[in-house]
């Protein structure tokens, strides 16, 4: 076993010269972090048939439909303090982390408000479905996706396989609450309940033993909160373009065409979280380099991460018919849009490393400079607006190209701005 270790430290080590990469470093934290995704996409994968096979499918894209506006909702928990701690964090300023979980739950009472408010609109209105699934909602909107900032943390001290272990076991904790949930009863509001109590208790409980085990040293980063908020209010308009299609969608087509849509993009989101490793592995990394000795690397990264993202779409078109067959019998219907959705996994690869480089200096980056961003995601809500209620699922699909080229183009000029500003300056 000690031979076998010292020979692939030694291919690892080697390889070095030619991917101009800490390849021991990736072996390492990428095993835990793949590992993670690998059964945090299984567990997904596995409650997406659940759903499809054991739900109507006016529930299931009922359900679609609340977690698309409760997502919208977090919006007021300032999700880009947690943004600009990793990077804090991975500088070695810890103790900013108790701070921003504390002002992330107080605006997040912002956004509770505002889903019991929905539920009273709904309720007037005569939907008592929404109406009650939007009151327990509000319960939990503060501090459900808030909790996880531990996952955070740990990553960004490298402790990838305490924080995978974690992140484990709450989401066999809460798919094997939904699918229970499901096998016993199809009622909207209890599955809506079994999935906020089950991610709430588990990021509640992993959070506390996160900070026991490793307690924060008492290095705050005074920017944490100001960037933190700009970070935030750049990502309104991303997060209501992240989940607009869903909306409009419902509201144009209803839950039916929603389900659809919603089971056409299930593979293509379960492959794309496969990627979500790249920027927790490369960002701790990324901040300690300068801006010429990332982009020495960079493009050759993004050339080769494209060449990946194509093998991995390709397959995935050509088999696309034979597992819908398999896995979403009752709808042969999403299979082409499935398909042609494939195309978005050849340029995510590239754009996460790409938005990875860009985070692991926003310290850095001028506040103005963030706001870039709402260009991409301004296009493609227009683009919604535009296509949805005439084409359908396929304006949607058209639209997630557009953006999707609009962003990668937007952040490589971007980043060759700010190389350009700090070259040869050590930053």
């Amino acid at each position: 076993m000690k031979r076998l270790r010292k020979a692939v430290y030694a291919i690892l080590r080697g390889s070095e010269r030619y991917l101009k990469t800490d390849m021991v470093y990736l072996a390492k934290g990428g095993f835990w972090l793949s590992l993670g995704q690998i059964i945090s996409s299984a567990s997904a994968l596995i409650l997406a048939i659940a759903f499809a096979n054991l739900l109507p499918k006016e529930t299931y894209g009922t359900y679609k439909y609340i977690l698309s506006v409760v997502s919208i909702l977090g919006i007021t928990t300032l999700p880009g303090i947690t943004t600009y701690l990793n990077q804090a964090i991975a500088r070695g300023y810890e103790g900013s982390l108790m701070p921003s979980l504390r002002t992330r739950i107080r605006f997040g009472l912002v956004g509770g408000g505002a889903s019991f408010l929905l539920g009273a609109y709904y309720y007037y209105a005569g939907n008592t479905d929404l109406a009650i699934s939007f009151l327990i909602a509000g319960f939990f909107i503060p501090v459900m996706d808030t909790l996880s900032i531990y996952h955070s943390y740990l990553q960004s001290k490298k402790l990838f396989k305490r924080s995978i272990e974690y992140f484990v076991a709450s989401q066999i904790v809460a798919v094997g609450a939904l699918m229970a949930t499901i096998f016993l009863t199809k009622n909207l509001h209890a599955i809506i309940l079994a999935y906020f109590i089950s991610w709430t208790t588990m990021r509640l409980l992993f959070f506390m033993v996160a900070v026991k085990k490793f307690p924060p040293n008492d290095n705050k980063d005074a920017m944490v909160m100001s960037y933190g908020k700009h970070l935030s209010a750049v990502g309104i308009i991303g997060t209501i373009a992240l989940y607009f299609d869903s909306l409009i969608m419902f509201h144009e087509f209803g839950a039916v065409e929603l389900a659809i849509y919603s089971l056409a993009f299930a593979p293509i989101n379960q492959i794309r979280g496969l990627y979500k490793n790249i920027p927790a592995l490369a960002l701790p990394k990324l901040a300690a380099r300068t801006f010429d000795e990332i982009g020495a690397i960079l493009s050759r990264r993004l050339l080769m991460l494209l060449a990946i993202g194509a093998l991995i779409a390709i397959p995935y078109a050509l088999l696309a018919p034979y597992l819908f067959g398999i896995l979403f019998p009752r709808y042969p219907e999403a299979i082409l849009f499935s398909q042609l959705l494939a195309g978005v996994l050849v340029l995510v690869l590239p754009a996460t490393l790409l938005s990875a480089a860009i985070n692991s200096k926003i310290s850095v980056v001028p506040k103005p400079w963030l706001y870039w961003s709402i260009v991409p995601n301004a296009i493609l809500i227009l683009s919604l607006f535009a296509l949805v209620p005439t084409y359908g699922i396929a304006g949607a699909i058209a639209s997630r190209f557009i953006f999707i080229i609009v962003s990668f183009a937007v952040s490589y000029a971007q980043w060759r701005l700010l190389a350009k500003k700090f070259k040869n300056k050590g930053v």
